[in-house]
């Protein structure tokens, strides 16, 4: 520490001034008596230096000397204030006498004491602390209060407080949630000239009432069902669409309480009640094994795995049916199947892990929720119903389809219901009925049963086995049974010119194709029936590539071969720079699937999910060559809405989509049905022209989704551009 004497004038002659400057060092003075006592050197000691006055007179000398000595003097003084061990004060203070000044310093009374600061200030006065300085302290150290416990650990993820992966954990909150409002909003644009007046876009959708939450447009439409002439025969369970114009322009709500669902496999066995609040199925179902209510938790539904048919669980009833006919392999001959009035859909989750594709359908009837439960539980479902028309699949599509006690007549109107199922099933493809008339001899039931062996014989069905409940037919590989059967035998072939592949009339005029009381034909060169098995069937080129109606100098295999490389690479360069193995990708839909190069990719790739791909009737019906490839599909009319649950999806896909529908429909029709079935917090990832992108990033801003445009791998320059969206939870 530095302290400077008060300057004094010590001999005219010289006009000099001397300041003398001394340090203190551990609370002590320097002890000189002359500088002490103030007494001022003699002359001779002054006129020393003197002998280099000119030196000294140099300004560029005494400017430096300056800045050294307010350099050191800083530092010292920086670092005495510094020190917090420095608890002393000192008083300087001088007396002016005649010709002398005598400092004199002295230490603070007050050292080495400490005080109370808490006592001086009232109970009643609030104190706002200034801004720290950096002086010495003489509060008195005191032992910190010991630190609060840590709060309980609440994991929202895989990974327990230790680090290490775990299966046991809770599922978090939807996250983005917004107070949306159900109001919708327009702007008015700006006309182009006079010969266009100005029209209205939407700067904001509203949200729905919320008893739309499960609003399915086509299978809900009241006033379509009313007008129906007969529903004797399920019509009303069929699709209704609403008139053009009168479609859904509003987002439909979810349910109070929504909550992230529970990620697969976990999602197999228990879902969030508050997803699907509805307890119809536990109560009529809950003594079969289908779901029950969680008695510990009553937040989540339970599925044990079993069915009315199978109240001892689906493993075991698959085991039985493999043992009864060897050659129903899960996972090698058998890879696709269909479960028809599936329940829950646990025949279906338990084939997954089988390496088994099942598509689960059942009509929204008196169980109307279970199709929601089977997507809620990450199963391939659709609400479907055997009534009057072909269902949107195509011929020889399944390897397998079951029905355990599925509540359908197959012998009405002379079976036309099981010869849609001979339709959709493969050559040498096999049927499995579990139902009462199997196993039980009551009259009525064993009628029934005899009417059902005539209609397999008349099908040319083989039954190949039946033991306890269940009775396993198999489909002929080719049309020679029929053929030899005696002339006038019901059930005729059809004719040469029915498509068995047409589910759908014509998209100018809306029509589906009726069920036909016929026999549809094997194609005499085998296509359909001569798949290899799983896994080498998913990139081998079908046979049936070559009746895909293309223009003719296109080379299919090579189209194929190409489309599922360029599906690879991009889904890795997704993986790579997007994360994707971290996103919940579990229910994933491709809108326009081409021959199923997306869905492929996925798999080679080891993403957890099962793939939907839908096929739009705006181009070639690439349907047949997706199942032979061991992938699920369903034709659709993306003007229409889809036949699902709202919130049944994790991830959309769509690609080159918008720039061919646009022509046909309105984009925010289709936009508004893809928010209506992705799930909140789902994504959208729309790869489409860039001259779409504008509006359909306008569209999507007023569905409240969070969007980001990117490049593709092509760069800045390429024609397509990447829409990545995210559905947010919002609350009117």
């Amino acid at each position: 520490m530095y302290f400077n004497f008060k300057p004094n004038a010590i001999n005219s002659k010289y006009g000099l001034t001397v300041t003398h400057t001394q340090r203190v060092t551990n609370n002590t003075l320097c002890t000189d008596p002359k500088h002490l006592s103030g007494e001022i050197p003699s002359d001779a000691s002054i006129m020393k230096p003197l002998a280099n006055a000119d030196l000294l007179k140099n300004p560029t000398l005494i400017k430096i000397s300056a800045l050294l000595l307010l350099t050191v003097a800083s530092f010292y003084l920086g670092k005495h204030w510094s020190n917090d061990s420095y608890h002393q004060l000192l008083f300087f203070s001088s007396s002016a006498t005649s010709g002398t000044s005598t400092p004199k310093i002295s230490i603070s009374p007050n050292s080495n004491k400490t005080f109370n600061l808490s006592a001086i200030i009232p109970s009643n006065q609030t104190t706002t602390p200034p801004n720290p300085i950096p002086i010495p302290s003489v509060v008195t150290e005191t032992e910190p209060n010991p630190p609060p416990p840590p709060p309980p650990i609440q994991s929202f993820g895989v990974v327990d407080e230790n680090g290490a992966m775990s299966d046991d954990f809770e599922v978090g909150e939807v996250e983005n949630v917004e107070d949306w409002g159900n109001q919708t909003e327009t702007v008015e644009s700006e006309s182009d000239g006079e010969a266009k007046p100005n029209r209205f876009r939407i700067k904001k959708f509203g949200m729905c009432p919320e008893s739309m939450r499960e609003y399915i447009p086509c299978l809900d439409n009241a006033d379509a069902i009313k007008k129906l002439e007969s529903t004797e025969r399920g019509e009303k369970f069929e699709r209704h669409c609403p008139e053009k114009g009168n479609g859904l322009n509003c987002l439909v709500p979810p349910p109070r309480g929504y909550r992230q669902p529970i990620p697969w496999p976990r999602s197999r066995d228990e879902v969030w009640f508050s997803n699907v609040p509805h307890t119809r199925l536990v109560e009529d179902k809950g003594g079969q094994n289908w779901i029950s209510r969680d008695t510990k938790d009553k937040n989540k539904f339970k599925f044990p795995g079993g069915g009315t048919q199978f109240i001892h669980g689906a493993d075991q009833y698959l085991d039985q049916m493999s043992k009864m006919v060897s050659d129903i392999t899960f996972g090698k001959h058998i890879r696709v199947a269909m479960d028809v009035g599936c329940g829950v859909a646990s025949f279906g989750a338990y084939l997954l892990s089988r390496d088994v594709l099942t598509m689960s359908v059942a009509p929204k009837d008196v169980h109307e929720n279970q199709i929601q439960f089977a997507l809620e539980r990450g199963v391939p479902a659709m609400a479907a119903a055997f009534a009057t028309r072909r269902l949107l699949y195509p011929s020889q599509a399944f390897d397998l389809i079951h029905c355990s006690r599925c509540r359908i007549n197959w012998t009405r109107d002379d079976g036309i219901l099981l010869l849609e199922i001979n339709r959709m099933l493969r050559a040498g493809g096999y049927f499995a009925w579990a139902a009462q008339p199997v196993y039980k001899h009551e009259a009525a039931l064993e009628e029934q049963w005899t009417e059902m062996l005539n209609l397999t014989n008349s099908l040319c069905w083989k039954l190949v086995q039946k033991e306890g409940y269940i009775a396993i037919w198999q489909k002929p590989l080719n049309n020679s049974c029929y053929l030899s059967r005696e002339a006038g035998t019901k059930q005729p072939l059809c004719d040469e010119t029915d498509d068995p592949d047409n589910v759908w009339y014509s998209y100018e005029i809306f029509l589906y194709t009726s069920l036909k009381p016929c026999i549809s034909r094997i194609p005499e060169n085998g296509y359909g029936g001569n798949v290899p098995s799983w896994p080498d069937r998913l990139h081998t080129p079908p046979d049936r590539l070559q009746t895909i109606t293309f223009d003719s100098y296109i080379a299919r295999k090579e189209l194929f071969k190409a489309e599922s490389k360029f599906w690879n690479e991009i889904i890795g360069s997704y993986i790579r720079a997007m994360k994707w193995k971290k996103m919940k990708l579990r229910n994933v839909m491709d809108m326009k699937a081409g021959f199923g190069g997306f869905a492929a990719a996925l798999n080679d790739h080891k993403l957890d999910c099962w793939v939907l791909n839908v096929v739009p009737i705006s181009g070639p019906n690439t349907l047949p060559v997706i199942y032979d490839r061991g992938l699920l599909g369903v034709m659709h009319d993306w003007c229409e809405p889809f036949d699902t649950y709202p919130r049944t999806y994790d991830f959309l896909h769509a690609s080159g989509l918008f720039s061919v529908e646009r022509k046909r429909c309105e984009m925010s029709t289709i936009l508004l049905e893809m928010d209506r079935i992705l799930r909140p917090g789902g994504r959208a990832y729309i790869r489409d022209s860039i001259d779409v992108m504008d509006e359909i990033q306008e569209i999507t801003k007023a569905m409240g989704w969070q969007t980001s445009l990117r490049d593709t791998s092509e760069g800045p320059h390429a024609s397509y551009r990447i829409l990545t969206c995210e559905k947010r939870l919002l609350k009117a």
